[in-house]
């Protein structure tokens, strides 16, 4: 798997590229990294050629001058797609399911199809404390108020790996870095209460599957029935044994699921 850089608006960028075939575009949630998706990108290189990228301010990718808002980091991947993959399909994981949804509803030519996973349209007054919370602790992310928050957080995701706790806290902290792309991209998930991306849905003219977990904790069932009331023509599969953090809690049923809807 090769690691790559690229200049897209005003960050640099940083992306693997597995495989080859049909391009596949992951996108990461908030406190994580590329290195999410390295299951899938190994499992699926020999049907589609696959880019996995780090966010606004996430893992080695730059900060920039961010503003807080979906709409900034849905361009980012407008312009990684537009200048690096070509169009393609979108896979985006709740923070970045929102993005990939956001941007399939601004660009059809450019997202052929989303498929989104444990990812909500709106968040409610609860959320908006919690990313609050979690902002003012990120000034400080060598904090011990930071650090076990973000176990917390973690152990809250998880509904069976929870052996593995120690070292996905470890990978978390590291993709956080300074803290700065994390408090960016909380700022943007807490504006879906002012301003849900629900309404926008319509517009999405490509397909889109919505992914939830059994367990999830953040995005549960409710989360995903609003997204199919808004999508009525979009498909809903659903992962076993997990929580939020599907891909580490069942991460073969994740794949599983992934290749049936890349491929339909």
């Amino acid at each position: 798997m090769n690691m790559n850089r690229a200049i897209i608006n005003d960050i640099d960028v940083a992306y693997t590229v597995e495989g080859a075939g049909d391009p596949v575009v992951f996108i990461h949630g908030l406190a994580e990294d590329l290195h999410t998706w390295r299951a899938q990108q190994r499992a699926l290189g020999g049907r589609y050629r696959s880019f996995a990228c780090d966010l606004r301010g996430h893992g080695m990718t730059t900060l920039g001058q961010c503003d807080g808002t979906l709409a900034q980091l849905g361009n980012d991947l407008l312009a990684f797609i537009g200048q690096v993959s070509g169009p393609a399909t979108v896979v985006g994981f709740s923070l970045g399911g929102a993005i990939a949804l956001w941007a399939a509803a601004e660009r059809p030519d450019l997202v052929r199809k989303s498929v989104v996973l444990g990812t909500s349209s709106v968040v409610g007054h609860l959320a908006v404390q919690f990313y609050e919370e979690r902002i003012a602790q990120a000034a400080d992310t060598g904090s011990a108020a930071f650090r076990e928050a973000m176990r917390a957080d973690t152990e809250a995701g998880l509904f069976r790996a929870r052996e593995s706790l120690d070292r996905i806290v470890a990978a978390r902290l590291a993709a956080v870095g300074d803290g700065r792309g994390y408090v960016n991209a909380a700022r943007a998930m807490m504006g879906l209460r002012a301003e849900p991306l629900t309404p926008r849905l319509s517009r999405i003219e490509t397909p889109v599957v919505v992914i939830g977990a059994e367990h999830d904790r953040f995005c549960p069932q409710k989360a995903a029935t609003i997204l199919l009331e808004a999508l009525p023509g979009a498909e809903f599969m659903a992962i076993p044994d997990a929580g939020h953090l599907m891909n580490v809690d069942n991460p073969d049923a994740v794949t599983r699921a992934l290749r049936q809807a890349l491929a339909d």
